[in-house]
């Protein structure tokens, strides 16, 4: 709500400097308006010709080649919001550009020479139509034909060279192309052979399957060296548990296994056992040299020899003098513990050759895996490389035949969708535009005009702004309705300078009885006896003021003095239509009596006029005399006025406000100016005056921005009151 009043009151503040100065402004803006005017007169016909350009899109240029991928003089902006349609604006604008239309038209100024480019390019108008990718190109000349032809040649112009621009960007991108492309076979072989030369030195073929079979290997590695430990750890218990049995190590039982299941050795032992009992037979007949012993010892020697040589021939030289005949024939019992023992020694050691391969591959195979994941980070960076190099040079070489086909394209980007016409008529866009350009500069000056004039003029217009220079409180706001003053019957009525007599019911008499109310409230300690009413500059009605509030308090049955204190310049004795011919002056001289010179002008109202004027006033006001003269007035009245001189002409308002209760301040807008507020205000701040407020006298109604004022049609039922039909209602915050 408060935003919107303050809004609300500075619109009216608006509307009332409005009202004081729209005379001048109005004069700026009909002269400048009628220059416009004048000059839109003087221009010289122009005739403004208009043509046309449709740009498509680089794909769909290049779709009808059936070049997808290459995308030659496609519009394409840097700048995040340009629109590559200025781009094409600019270059039709340049002065490249208008060079060759100027030499190809012949165009000639009024002197008879070549154009300018410059002067030809500002002619140009060239605009992006909203929402759609059309470019319309306009030029205006006093002949309608030149207009034409330079739009159509602008535009042929520009074909001819998207055309040319779009080839050679072809071909520097072929060339450009055709010296990479060496370039970039060289860098794909290079990958080859690097791919090649590490698989061939890692011994790879394709990875990926390498391992999934190394880690299915080591897990079936790990099964087997499991299995194989057990058993050999089962074997390696059995054969020692053999071992203990048959009492002999490992060596010796392959040995003499391997001699008793010999049966060559077999047979000659049987027969060497043999002849070994025969002898023995014999040997308990015969004596020892008898034939039959001598021929059974031979006989057992040879077959000794024999086994001998047997035994030679199965486990060797070495080994075969250490064998006995006896561990020759072994018993079955011990002949088949010593093969089991044979044959786990044999199981035992096998078992240990398997797991020590076993224990071979599997390290292998880890080793194996440890290395894969380096060689497939190495062959996949190396894939990626051959692939990259690949992939650009397949592009390169795919792109190099598009632009050759490109090359020889005679296609652009844009084409005429509509050629400019000879116009007919002349454009009044030059004239409009001077108008428009007269009335907004019009504007701008009135605008101008009322701020210069606002500004130098220093004075208080409006009654807000009396309350803001003085920053007293505001006691009585009285307002002015003209001169004259109309009734309910249109008939018109002076106003009189004492209304509170005269028009005792109308809202200037509200005002008066309003102040006096106020000041009868304003301290509640002391009730105030006798107040000085000043103003700060002439002509603010403190006279008026005086008077009338004297006889609004006179009309309550208080007894007034109204004592004219203003020496210079008095004017109580013509409000009240008495004689100066003795007054205060003459009092304070003693040269007359004070009750002598008094009048009674109204009932419970005397005035005592201001007297002879004297060489120097400030000398009679400024006197004990005087001082005393207000104790007596105070003590024999209920209420004393002092109308005294203004504050920026004299003194003698703070000499005497010493003397009084207080200081009433009256201050009327369009008097009153912002040095003279300041300097009265300064005044009464430096004498210590109390100051009880402020009365703003003249207040314009319809002149205040301020809600201070409210309007009825009816006031007063009185016959002989005046009021106006839209008489204000005085109303104060």
């Amino acid at each position: 709500m408060e935003s919107n009043e303050t809004i609300d009151i500075d619109l009216k503040r608006v509307w009332l400097i409005l009202k004081r100065r729209w005379l001048p402004a109005a004069g700026v803006f009909g002269v400048v308006v009628a220059a416009a005017a004048a000059l839109a007169s003087m221009q010289r016909p122009v005739y403004e010709a208009q043509g046309k350009l449709l740009f498509k899109r680089a794909d769909r240029t290049t779709a009808i080649s059936g070049l997808k991928d290459i995308n030659v003089g496609e519009l394409e902006a840097i700048a995040t919001k340009a629109n590559p349609l200025n781009t094409e604006i600019e270059i039709i604008r340049s002065v490249p550009f208008v060079e060759k239309t100027i030499s190809a038209l012949n165009l000639r100024n009024s002197g008879g020479s070549l154009m300018k480019p410059q002067t030809l390019a500002n002619r140009i108008n060239a605009k992006n139509i909203p929402l759609t990718d059309v470019l319309q190109i306009s030029y205006q000349s006093e002949d309608p034909e030149e207009a034409a032809a330079v739009v159509n040649k602008v535009m042929n112009l520009y074909i001819e060279n998207n055309i040319i621009t779009n080839r050679a960007e072809a071909s520097a991108a072929g060339e450009f192309i055709a010296k990479q492309l060496p370039q970039m076979e060289a860098t794909v072989r290079q990958a080859e052979q690097a791919l090649r030369q590490f698989k061939e030195q890692n011994q790879v073929v394709a990875l990926d399957e390498e391992a999934k079979t190394a880690v299915a290997a080591v897990k079936q590695l790990e099964n087997q060296i499991t299995e194989t430990q057990a058993q050999l750890a089962d074997t390696t218990t059995r054969s020692a548990t053999l071992q203990q049995q048959v009492g002999m190590n490992p060596q010796e039982g392959i040995t003499l296994t391997s001699l008793n299941q010999s049966p060559g050795i077999q047979k000659v032992l049987t027969e060497y056992q043999q002849v070994e009992a025969e002898l023995a037979v014999q040997q308990t007949r015969f004596v020892g040299e008898h034939p039959t012993i001598l021929g059974l010892q031979e006989r057992r020697d040879a077959l000794r020899a024999l086994l001998e040589e047997r035994v030679q021939g199965v486990i060797g030289n070495a080994a075969a003098t250490e064998v006995s005949p006896s561990n020759l024939q072994m018993g079955e019992i011990r002949q088949e513990l010593t093969q089991n023992y044979v044959n786990s020694e044999i199981q035992r050691l096998g078992l240990t050759s398997r797991l020590s391969s076993l224990n071979n591959t599997y390290n292998a195979y880890r080793q194996r895996i440890n290395v894969l994941p380096r060689l497939e980070q190495t062959q996949r960076e190396l894939e990626r490389r051959l692939e990259a190099a690949q992939s650009t040079y397949e592009t390169l070489l795919r792109r190099l035949q598009e632009v050759r086909v490109a090359e020889n394209q005679n296609m652009g980007n844009a084409r005429i969708i509509e050629f400019a016409t000879v116009p007919e008529n002349s454009s009044v866009r030059k004239r409009a535009m001077i108008l428009a350009l007269g009335n907004v500069l019009a504007l701008i000056l009135a605008i101008l005009t009322i701020c210069i004039l606002e500004l130098s003029d220093r004075s208080v217009k409006t009654l807000r702004e009396a309350r803001e220079r003085l920053d007293y409180t505001l006691l009585g706001t009285i307002p002015y309705f003209g001169k004259r003053y109309a009734n309910r019957r249109n008939q018109e009525w002076s106003i009189p300078e004492l209304p509170v007599i005269n028009l005792p019911r109308s809202p200037i008499s509200e005002a008066y009885r309003m102040l006096q109310a106020n000041l009868k409230f304003l301290s509640s300690d002391k009730p105030l006896k006798a107040i000085v009413v000043t103003s700060a500059v002439p002509k603010e009605g403190k006279s008026t003021v005086s008077a009338n509030l004297a006889a609004a308090m006179a009309q309550l049955g208080r007894k007034v003095l109204l004592i004219d204190a203003d020496m210079r310049h008095p004017l109580q004795h013509h409000i009240w239509e008495l004689t100066n011919a003795a007054g205060l002056s003459d009092v304070i001289v003693s040269q007359a009596e004070f009750e002598s010179v008094v009048t009674e002008v109204i009932p419970k109202l005397d005035v005592l006029s201001a007297g002879v004027i004297p060489p120097n006033p400030m000398a009679l006001l400024d006197s004990k005399r005087m001082a005393s003269l207000v104790q007596y007035f105070t003590n024999n009245y209920d209420f004393v006025i002092i109308d005294a001189p203004p504050l920026v002409l004299a003194a003698d308002a703070v000499t005497l406000g010493k003397m009084t209760d207080g200081v009433l301040l009256v201050a009327r807008p369009g008097v009153l100016d912002s040095s003279s507020a300041a300097a009265a205000k300064e005044s009464l701040e430096r004498s210590g005056q109390n100051v009880l407020g402020l009365v703003v006298n003249g207040v314009i109604p319809e002149n205040e921005s301020d809600s201070y004022f409210y309007y009825a049609k009816e006031y007063a039922n009185e016959k002989n009151f005046p009021v106006e039909e839209n008489a204000p209602i005085i109303t104060r915050r």
